[in-house]
């Protein structure tokens, strides 16, 4: 689904719906075609029509989702023009993000049509509000995207009187305040139309929408150059609702939120809700582009070369150069898999094979033993550990066939080519905790002891390092570390330093420029050394990092809006201008 520009978005909204999954809303059989005229006549029907919102119009956003999430913000290295901030309007992945975005939005817009024109008398008015909410729910979380990667941008409020009207390609860009009200007044609507728990699990409800807008409030807070407090009063007071009235808790276990078992667990508030074996568009396919070659039994994978940055790793308070695992924060081990680490929810069905008696990366690519690798049904990976940074990947990975179906943490259903149905969280509880620290502490002036910021951020600190204690007084800093290691390799963290440049773009450039980006020389040899003596002899002696990455970027130029497409430019020659102020549409 590579839709070009607005015109084609819009257009293609029409293509409405069909899917299938292991989540129960989306275990149904494809709509693949049917007459719209006469299909909204029941509250399944009205139901299955929104399952499609959940995947399929955002799968070409899967790689943009990454590059700009976390290899932009410094959290992961991977050769790339996001890793040197060198994007231009030509990159295939910024083209398939915007088309996404745009497509989401179209879908959204027509989805709230049709319901409004079509729905039947048998269809009930809680049903009806209820898709419409999610229809705004995901048009917000599409245009958040769009504010914070293009700056001002179109408002695209409805389809079919625009594609009436001609002017699709002559829309002008509405300024980011704009574009944030817009947003907000997407989701108070959503709010009063959706109910206070979702109708079947994994859907969006009243509080998922009440968690964006703490987001959206947060950000938007900074937008003018300076703190708004009333925006910051909004975001605490929608995440606290959150956090006391919402009956959701955080996953006991920080690992368990990304394995297939986790797809709906309470603390997911929004989800992109993948499937295997319907339409192309409805599958996850981010193991194929993070996880190291031979990972699976398909043969699809080749995303060693990408990892996280040594920046992060030392952000955890681990160091590349040591044998040692510090393990104080388990988020760690959840999102960098390093030499030693023994994984049991990877590989459940040859752990035996292992000599540590569960997946381990070292074993995986070194042990070259011709038996050991026949008995792992020749899965290998082949003496590469890829990127030279002294760790691989870990969220957004299943594993093999087996720990996708019935491992464990499986959801029961069989995987396929560059399809799992493993969800990616957009929204979890966690970050709506952080929220309201983080915006607490903006209006104490940095520092707070208020209680409920507190309890916010000690649940979510104290889960991930439980021989902590709990803090009685916290600073924005330590918020802001805590953001980057409990939502890393989310998609996140960019946008946490588009929304500190908004109001203070010195602190948000210097923290880019005092990262590690680049590699460490030597650190394969030693990993290999290291295995072969049965982590027993560790030499990095011959180590040493390599700074060349971020010696070769100017900092000082460092752009925190992104450029829009060449192809939407064309079509397009608005979105050269400046934004222009306007009235900003909202939904009875």
């Amino acid at each position: 689904m590579k839709l070009s520009n607005i015109k084609y978005a819009v257009a293609a909204s029409a293509l409405l719906f069909g899917a299938t999954s292991c989540e129960d809303f989306l275990d149904r059989p494809g709509e693949d075609s049917y007459n719209t005229s006469t299909y909204y006549q029941t509250n399944d029907q009205l139901h299955s029509t929104s399952a499609t919102i959940y995947n399929s119009p955002w799968y070409d956003f899967q790689r943009g989702f990454f590059k700009i999430g976390e290899v932009m913000s410094g959290n992961m290295c991977m050769t790339s023009p996001y890793q040197t901030f060198t994007v231009n309007g030509t990159d295939e992945d910024l083209v398939n993000m915007s088309a996404s975005l745009w497509s989401v939005n179209g879908y959204c817009n027509t989805l709230i049509k049709n319901v409004d024109e079509l729905a039947g008398p048998a269809t009930t008015e809680a049903v009806r509000n209820e898709v419409k909410g999610e229809a705004l729910v995901w048009k917000a979380m599409a245009y958040f995207y769009l504010v914070r990667n293009f700056g001002g941008v179109p408002i695209v409020h409805e389809n079919t009187s625009l594609l009436a009207s001609g002017n699709y390609n002559s829309l002008t860009r509405a300024t980011p305040e704009n574009v944030y009200q817009y947003i907000i007044n997407c989701l108070e609507k959503a709010i009063e139309w959706l109910p206070s728990k979702p109708s079947e699990a994994g859907r969006i409800d009243k509080y998922s929408a009440e968690g964006l807008l703490a987001k959206v409030y947060l950000t938007k807070a900074g937008v003018s150059g300076s703190l708004n407090k009333e925006d910051l009063a909004n975001a605490v007071k929608y995440a606290t609702d959150v956090k006391n009235n919402s009956g959701r808790t955080l996953q006991p276990n920080y690992f368990e939120i990304f394995r297939p078992s986790g797809n709906t667990c309470s603390e997911s508030l929004i989800a992109w809700r993948w499937t295997v074996g319907a339409e192309w568009t409805c599958q996850n396919s981010f193991q194929s582009d993070l996880a190291i070659g031979g990972f699976n039994e398909l043969g699809d994978i080749w995303g060693g070369w990408a990892g996280p940055s040594v920046d992060l790793i030392e952000a955890f308070g681990d160091n590349p150069l040591s044998a040692s695992r510090m393990n104080a924060d388990t988020r760690r081990k959840a999102t960098c898999m390093m030499g030693g680490d023994v994984y049991e929810y990877f590989w459940e069905d040859y752990a035996s094979t292992f000599s540590k008696g569960g997946f381990e990366m070292l074993d995986f690519v070194f042990n070259d033993d011709a038996d050991v690798v026949a008995s792992r049904n020749k899965m290998t990976g082949q003496g590469q550990t890829g990127i030279n940074t002294g760790a691989q990947n870990v969220k957004h990975l299943v594993g093999d066939a087996f720990d996708h179906k019935d491992g464990t943490w499986g959801c029961g259903i069989a995987y396929d080519r560059m399809a799992s149905a493993l969800a990616t969280h957009l929204l979890r509880l966690a970050d709506v905790y952080l929220v309201l620290a983080e915006a607490q502490a903006l209006i104490d002036g940095n520092t707070t002891t208020n209680a409920e910021a507190l309890d916010a951020y000690n649940k979510v600190h104290m889960r991930a390092c439980p021989a902590a204690s709990a803090v009685s007084s916290l600073s924005w800093n330590t918020i802001w570390k805590e953001r980057r290691l409990e939502l890393a390799y989310e998609g996140d963290r960019w946008y946490d330093f588009v929304r500190l440049s908004y109001y203070n773009e010195s602190a948000a450039r210097a923290e880019l420029a005092a990262q590690k980006r680049g590699t460490m020389n030597g650190i394969t040899d030693a990993l290999k050394v290291y295995f072969k003596s049965g982590y027993t002899n560790w030499d990095v002696s011959n180590c040493s990092y390599n700074n060349a990455v971020e010696a070769s970027i100017d900092f000082a130029s460092v752009k925190f809006e992104l450029p829009f497409p060449d192809t939407d430019k064309l079509t397009n020659p608005n979105l050269i201008k400046e934004p222009v102020d306007q009235e900003v549409p909202s939904y009875n």
